[in-house]
């Protein structure tokens, strides 16, 4: 049997899935994923987490743990820069994962760790990092190459299909590699398109993708959405080049990449007639994201724009999300006919 590579299902596996999925698997690993969160990964990851660390982070050693005793190797990229613009970087807690989850968890399998980090070493960054996890593996040199040039290829499909088909990233996922291929044509099927009948909400939910797609965490909101007519849109759904226009919106970019995401993913979703509100997903003790929601609620106050803040930890109850967003879905309903 293969040796089998170990990724966590949280953090970049919602954006970057597809990509390490191609590499790893053209190398002849099986690319394995923890499964998706439940009650028993997060409490693991609570117990063995210093206790500021945000539920993403507490959530991410806790799927470590679901998979250091099932796989070779436990893959954990350091995420430092992947933008254009230099100053743009991720949170600290991506810049020390590998270390972290070194000091904090025991008996672990091997740690692949590669730095992905444009601002350093320019614009092929991501196949050094390829080149050097082949070196890690003991692969030759054109099979990494080969193995680098299929996997950026399927992410550009993968990002594509999220934009051209109005689907979340898991369900493209699922749709790819999951054999779940029918189940997501009703979504595609049923589609985003504009036309409403007078009982359908447009809701844009926004946030991290990370905090937005664990089911388990965010109450499943999107799901939660759909099942009450509400057509859900997310800042994957908008071609990248449309969404990098509204950077010129602030005075000044922010620091964090997916903090910039968020912002300019509201600004879009504000400005388009067919969207009725916004939903904001936010972590609780995470600095920028407090910062990223107060710019956008700002943002919908000045231009009376329905907006809600949903925020997370490992306390957080479904009940409470649920009624929140319930009274958010008719407060809408009833602002269309007043």
């Amino acid at each position: 049997m293969p040796p089998k590579i170990g990724f966590p299902m949280t953090l970049t596996y919602f954006t970057q899935f597809p990509l390490w999925k191609t590499f790893f698997t053209e190398l002849g690993f099986e690319f394995v994923t923890s499964q998706p969160t439940n009650k028993l990964i997060l409490n693991n990851g609570i117990k063995e987490t210093v206790t500021d660390a945000c539920i993403p982070i507490k959530l991410f050693h806790g799927h470590v743990i679901a998979l250091k005793n099932k796989v070779d190797y436990i893959f954990i990229p350091r995420m430092v820069n992947i933008d254009k613009e230099k100053h743009i970087t991720f949170c600290p807690k991506f810049l020390g994962l590998p270390d972290m989850i070194r000091a904090s968890i025991s008996n672990l399998p091997p740690i692949l760790e590669v730095s992905l980090d444009k601002k350093n070493q320019g614009k092929l960054f991501l196949y050094k990092a390829c080149r050097l996890l082949g070196r890690q593996l003991g692969k030759p040199y054109n099979k990494v190459f080969q193995a680098y040039l299929k996997a950026v290829r399927f992410q550009k499909k993968f990002e594509d299909f999220l934009v051209s088909k109005k689907i979340t990233p898991v369900e493209a996922i699922d749709y790819f590699f999951r054999n779940k291929g029918n189940g997501i044509k009703k979504v595609i099927n049923r589609g985003n398109s504009l036309k409403n009948d007078e009982n359908d909400l447009n809701i844009a939910v926004v946030g991290y993708p990370y905090q937005i797609y664990d089911s388990y965490v965010s109450a499943d909101i999107i799901n939660f959405l759909r099942k009450r007519n509400v057509r859900v849109w997310t800042l994957e759904m908008i071609p990248s080049s449309l969404l990098k226009r509204y950077a010129r919106r602030l005075p000044k970019k922010l620091f964090w990449h997916f903090s910039n995401k968020v912002v300019w993913a509201s600004y879009h979703f504000i400005e388009q007639p067919f969207i009725d509100g916004i939903i904001h997903v936010s972590a609780f003790g995470c600095g920028p994201d407090a910062m990223v929601g107060k710019l956008v609620e700002l943002e919908c106050k000045e231009r009376k724009f329905p907006f809600l803040n949903i925020t997370i930890d490992e306390h957080t109850g479904e009940a409470g999300i649920v009624t929140r967003i319930e009274a958010f879905i008719d407060m809408l309903r009833y602002r269309r006919t007043a």
